[in-house]
């Protein structure tokens, strides 16, 4: 609903109540009601827009990386004989990410965790394995995926901002997942999330995942992030290279790119055309 017609409905309601004895406390909570409704309205917008965000980050990036380069900081001059270790703990901090993804995806059934767009589903409440540690391990995997690109950009300052920008847009994504699961399993989801962090996981809480891990999910959804992932470092290390005009490019990084993409390509005939990917559902 546009802003300025909940404005209008929520002054009209002011007005009826303003001399009720309790019209402070009234009109608090209708303010409060609907905010709560715009931010699920952002969430649920955001969440079947989020392939968006990767994009600007990238684009952004690439731009960032490029001025770095010709502009770097006394860090990064200071370390540049040690750029390739730089390189791969930021490669390492993505594939801790990955990781994540991967342990969660494997272990979740179908039509809880994945890639859909188009509506929140949730046939099951996930509550063990990592489920069980934190309330959106997904994210927290996206995260340090998009945050080891980040800091390959060598700009403090874009990991900074690509941060906040993380933690503002998927924070309302959070909220409309959660209110959908509130309403859907109620006193279950209830009490699961008042034990389980949102973010920030708690190993103490570990319980062992419900179902068995599952290669063949895994293979089928998560083939995208590793391709992104060495196909973007390949990226920046040949704009790097290119925009210094040294030309020392990382051919090992470059052959591994190759790798995966070729296992990109294998892994997609396999779904499109064979049913050798297929699993047996379960919930």
């Amino acid at each position: 609903m546009p802003v300025f017609i909940r404005m209008k409905n929520l002054c009209f309601w002011t007005d009826s109540i303003k001399n009720t004895t309790f019209a402070p406390e009234l009109i608090n909570i209708k303010i409060q009601m609907d905010l709560q409704e715009q931010l699920e309205y952002q969430g649920n917008w955001l969440f079947k827009y989020r392939g968006i965000l990767p994009v600007i980050i990238l684009i952004a990036g690439i731009i960032v990386l490029i001025y770095s380069e010709l502009n770097p900081v006394k860090f990064f001059k200071d370390i540049a004989s040690f750029m390739d270790y730089y390189t791969i703990a930021c490669i390492f901090i993505c594939l801790t990410g990955l990781a994540i993804r991967v342990y969660t995806v494997g272990y979740t059934p179908d039509n809880t965790s994945g890639r859909n767009t188009s509506e929140q589903i949730a046939e099951t409440l996930n509550r063990t394995g990592i489920y069980a540690i934190v309330r959106h391990p997904l994210y927290v995997g996206n995260f340090l995926m998009w945050l080891g690109i980040a800091l390959a950009v060598q700009n403090f300052w874009f990991v900074f901002v690509f941060a906040l920008v993380y933690w503002i847009y998927y924070e309302r994504i959070m909220y409309a997942e959660e209110q959908f699961l509130r309403r859907k399993f109620g006193q279950a989801y209830l009490e699961w999330a008042e034990r389980t962090p949102a973010f920030i996981p708690n190993f103490k809480l570990f319980v062992k995942p419900a179902t068995p891990f599952r290669w063949k999910k895994v293979l089928k959804q998560e083939k995208n992030g590793l391709l992104a992932l060495f196909v973007i470092f390949s990226l920046f290390d040949f704009i790097g290279e290119f925009v210094r005009k040294k030309y020392d490019f990382n051919f090992a990084l470059y052959i591994i790119c190759f790798i995966t993409i070729i296992l990109y390509c294998v892994l997609r005939y396999l779904k499109k055309n064979t049913q050798l990917l297929n699993d047996t559902k379960l919930v």
